[in-house]
């Protein structure tokens, strides 16, 4: 009798009542266990791999256990999902589609156990869609029906809840003013209009020492204000009295703390110098890492350029090499300006856009989970920012984060300020240590090679930035060799070769490409391979492909696992 290994999936949308000893999730998993125990004379044995997800909203595919447990499927290990209703399992038609595809490549299936599904049916798969689509319906009426409470509390002027701006305390559902605090609100916009610069106002307050609201319910200093703090503090219509739904403003049941003249002057001001960045005047220099690059003897290396036919082509030069000649300095550097800052915004991006990379390099500060939160948002905002079509903005961000950049012959390192990157963000640390003010290192591998009369910086293990159509077409090809084999067509890989036109030995690789990890497939039809994978390079690896997925990542030059399937 086949062996059909089952594994059990749990949901609750809330987190009410999780901390009972015998909860939703354990009432679901019972009646769930029970049914297996019912079908083990066909084979059913229940794995004691527990895949819950408490608190956590059926709309989204973005939940910790479900994904664990789709790999699991990919892997094999998985025959069939076992849940007690199927809205436990989505109650998005277009992520049901998305599971039931993973579910065919693996010849796997789901059961409901309230509901007797069968997803290896044509029927099967119809009740479903149906039952999915009411489900889908329920969730969008009730979220409408939320949203529209929302709209109307908020044009009559009630505070719908949210971060209590500087300067009010909630109170039943109204801002009440805090005099003390309003006085900080009011000097922070009078600074702006004198001084003009949000840069300015920043140095300004924390030379004086003039720090926001102190945390409620922890032991943790008040924090000092930020630019991104205080661009929504200057840009937020609650302190004109006002409250915001989406686009709409209404007017608010509390009282105004900014006077309408103050106001408008410095929504004009802030206007203006967004234009005034957008369009990069007033930088000093095209040179965006000026006056932050070293080359590998410690040695600056200063911004130049030279005009050849017309052109501009600018180099960030080992300053002794100005004052000496080559002979006299062999080690002496010259990199080609666009190159090295195409790679180090490059890397600043994925770095920004890594939930991982931004969460490791905050966690010796100790934030808080909203804290971790927003700065995840606010990182993604800048890493949209980095981008060499925006240079004056893009200088900005790399000055105030980026301590310095070591330039070797086959490395580039970055050195970025921790107690920076955190202020950046808006991240308070719980406690001023060291560690906080300790520096983040990210390396990239790039050889400085000779081409032509001139040199470039050639990646090493970098990640490529756009799909590989031909790449793809290998990924694709050898999917649909493993199929051709499994089915009834061809009896063996000696047949299909010859059916092909292909030798056994490239048939054979191409089968051994079809159990690549998904993470690895994913990152190849997304584009983001690392620059060397090619063609070429996929079928050689091919020859000796591991079977462990850590170890295919290895090979074919992959950091990690992606975190998404």
């Amino acid at each position: 009798m086949k062996r059909i290994n089952c594994a059990i999936y749990t949901r609750k949308s809330s987190d009410d009542g999780l901390e009972q000893e015998f909860n939703s999730l354990d009432a679901q998993r019972e009646a769930c266990e029970a049914y297996v125990k019912s079908q083990k004379h066909e084979g059913w044995v229940c794995l004691p791999d527990m895949f819950d997800d408490g608190g956590l909203s059926g709309g989204t595919m973005e939940r910790p256990a479900l994904k664990r447990l789709l790999i699991e499927i990919q892997a094999g290990r998985v025959h069939t999902i076992i849940v007690y209703k199927v809205d436990r399992l989505t109650r998005s038609l277009a992520d049901f589609a998305k599971i039931v595809d993973i579910l065919d490549v693996a010849s796997a299936s789901f059961v409901s156990v309230t509901q007797q599904f069968n997803t290896t049916t044509s029927m099967g798969r119809l009740t479903l869609n149906m039952l999915l689509s009411f489900a889908q319906f329920e969730r969008e009426i009730a979220g409408e029906r939320i949203r529209d409470k929302i709209r109307a509390s908020k044009a009559k002027g009630m505070w719908m809840g949210g971060t209590v701006p500087l300067g009010y305390a909630a109170v039943d559902k109204k801002l009440v003013i805090v005099e003390n605090e309003a006085a900080t609100v009011r000097m922070v916009f009078a600074r702006y209009l004198d001084l003009g610069s949000v840069s300015l106002l920043r140095s300004e307050l924390d030379a004086k020492g003039v720090v926001g609201r102190k945390p409620q319910g922890a032991d943790r200093p008040s924090p000092r204000f930020g630019r991104g703090a205080l661009y929504t503090l200057l840009s937020n219509p609650v302190y004109r009295g006002k409250v915001r739904h989406g686009d709409e403003l209404y007017d608010g049941r509390h009282d105004a703390i900014i006077g309408q003249d103050i106001w408008d002057r410095t929504q004009a001001l802030l206007a203006e110098n967004r234009q005034v960045v957008k369009r990069g005047d007033g930088a000093k220099s095209p040179s965006l890492l000026a006056g932050l690059v070293i080359d590998a003897d410690g040695d600056r290396m200063t911004a130049t350029h030279a005009n050849k036919s017309g052109c501009r082509y600018r180099y960030y030069v080992s300053s002794r090499l100005i004052t000496e000649k080559r002979s006299a300095s062999p080690t002496a550097m010259r990199v080609p300006a666009g190159d090295l800052e195409t790679l180090v915004l490059s890397r600043l991006r994925q770095f920004l856009t890594s939930s991982e990379e931004i969460g490791s390099a905050l966690a010796v500060l100790l934030p808080d989970a909203m804290q971790i939160e927003a700065a995840m948002a606010r990182a993604s905002e800048i890493a949209d920012n980095c981008v060499q079509d925006r240079p004056a903005i893009a200088a900005q961000i790399v000055r105030n984060i980026v301590e310095r950049i070591e330039v070797s012959e086959t490395q580039t390192t970055l050195m970025m300020k921790r107690d920076a990157l955190a202020s950046e963000l808006g991240v308070i640390p719980l406690k001023v240590s060291t560690e906080a003010a300790s520096t983040i290192t990210l390396r990239i591998e790039a050889t400085l090679r000779r081409a032509g009369r001139g040199k470039r910086l050639v990646l090493g293990n970098a990640i490529a930035d756009q799909r590989n159509d031909a790449l793809i077409n290998l990924v694709a090809r050898a999917l649909a060799t493993r199929e051709r084999l499994l089915s009834d067509e061809v009896e063996s890989v000696q047949q299909m070769s010859e059916g092909s036109g292909r030798s056994r030995e490239q048939t054979t690789r191409l089968i051994r490409l079809s159990y690549l990890a998904p993470d690895i497939v994913r990152a190849i039809f997304d584009g983001h391979q690392p620059v060397g994978l090619t063609v070429k390079a996929l079928m050689v690896a091919a020859k000796d492909l591991p079977t462990r997925w850590d170890a295919q990542r290895k090979l074919l030059g992959f950091r990690h696992a992606s975190p998404d399937l």
